[in-house]
């Protein structure tokens, strides 16, 4: 077993307070903490308790027996109607997209070494909202009609990969990247991206752009078991590969001569797990629109849970899971009418990202 001094993905703290990381080799090279166990046990008790309280509460009450029922067996005629076909696929979406960005956002704040480092704030879901635009854009040019809106998820995939790969070009220096500059190149990508957008909106027809700023701001409403099954697709895929990483991963978030010294081909792992974090962001966008500042916070929040001075993966992705479900269950019930996940995500995370900025402004840390 070696023990190795890293330092926080946070502000930077003096040297006597830093925390180690203990790490040894394993099936996926990383150490399994017992209080990171019970941290995520705890967090799928939350995300179960979320569900149930999303298949419970709306127009159509149910009382927590039937649903728990429903869930596992057949139950009464209008019960099943309500939670296997309305509210059941909604759910799972909400569950399975705050996992990839929760997991995502960890891939990209480790790699760069900056907590910053939001697919929201650096460009990555701008770049998803513009190509989704763009689908839809495109789609009502070449039929004469609206579009049906089948190419908005493609072309929201591959706006978050041309987008991330456009940023790590712009801010590779000498064949390596720091987490200041890819912040600031991302934030400039973010900005030009963001008119992009709203310039096409105002080129398209006014059908058009009400389901494409509908889509923009983050929102699972009409989600079926369509989205549920590509998401399962894409994570079943996407999760083993990152897991598979988890050494490279986790050295990464020492400065680049520890790594190398440590055996990690720094800059093949750094492509491989970038491109591995904006496919989950993508994909997680693709299915539900921007949900913003889950990839952001649910990192940060995963980390203090587990006391690691890292950022622990699937921790983040449990985080963003609970963080989702929760956030949709108040948009849906909280309010005279129904808001997008997305607003309500926003107006949690906005608190949190000036905390985070003051913070980082206080310690001195850009990245």
């Amino acid at each position: 077993m070696k023990t190795l001094r890293q330092p926080s993905a946070g502000p930077s703290r003096p040297r006597a307070a830093r925390r180690t990381l203990t790490w040894e080799r394993g099936p996926v090279g990383v150490a399994v903490r017992p209080r990171a166990v019970a941290v995520v046990i705890v967090l799928s008790a939350v995300v179960f308790a979320g569900l149930v309280a999303s298949l419970m509460i709306g127009d159509y009450e149910l009382p927590w027996n039937d649903v728990v029922t429903g869930l596992f067996q057949a139950g009464p005629a209008d019960a099943e109607l309500v939670i296997h076909e309305l509210r059941l696929p909604r759910a799972l979406v909400a569950l399975l997209v705050g996992l990839a960005l929760g997991m995502g956002g960890a891939v990209f704040q480790a790699v760069t070494r900056n907590p910053l480092a939001g697919p929201d704030l650096i460009g990555i879901s701008a770049g998803a909202g513009a190509g989704a635009v763009l689908a839809i854009m495109l789609g009502g040019v070449t039929t004469g009609q609206s579009t049906t809106y089948g190419a908005v998820p493609f072309g929201a995939f591959v706006g978050a990969l041309a987008t991330a790969a456009v940023i790590y070009l712009l801010a590779l220096r000498d064949g390596t990247i720091t987490g200041y500059g890819f912040v600031l190149v991302g934030i400039a990508v973010n900005g030009m991206l963001a008119a992009c957008t709203r310039w096409m909106l105002a080129r398209i027809d006014i059908d058009q752009a009400t389901r494409a700023t509908s889509w923009l701001t983050g929102s699972l409403n009409g989600r079926e078991y369509t989205h549920v099954r590509w998401l399962c697709y894409a994570l079943v895929i996407l999760v083993p590969l990152l897991l598979a990483m988890a050494r490279p991963y986790q050295m990464l978030q020492f400065d680049d001569e520890t790594a190398s010294g440590l055996g990690v081909p720094i800059a093949r792992a750094r492509i491989a797990l970038l491109t591995l974090g904006t496919c989950l962001v993508a994909v997680a966008t693709a299915c539900a629109g921007p949900v913003v500042f889950v990839a952001l916070a649910a990192p940060q929040i995963a980390r203090r849970l587990t006391g690691t001075a890292g950022l622990p993966l699937l921790t983040s992705g449990f985080v963003g899971a609970a963080l989702v479900v929760v956030a949709d269950l108040i948009a849906r019930t909280a309010f005279t009418i129904e808001l997008p996940v997305g607003v309500v995500t926003g107006a949690i995370g906005a608190p949190y990202l000036l905390w985070l900025l003051a913070r980082t402004n206080r310690a001195g840390k850009g990245g």
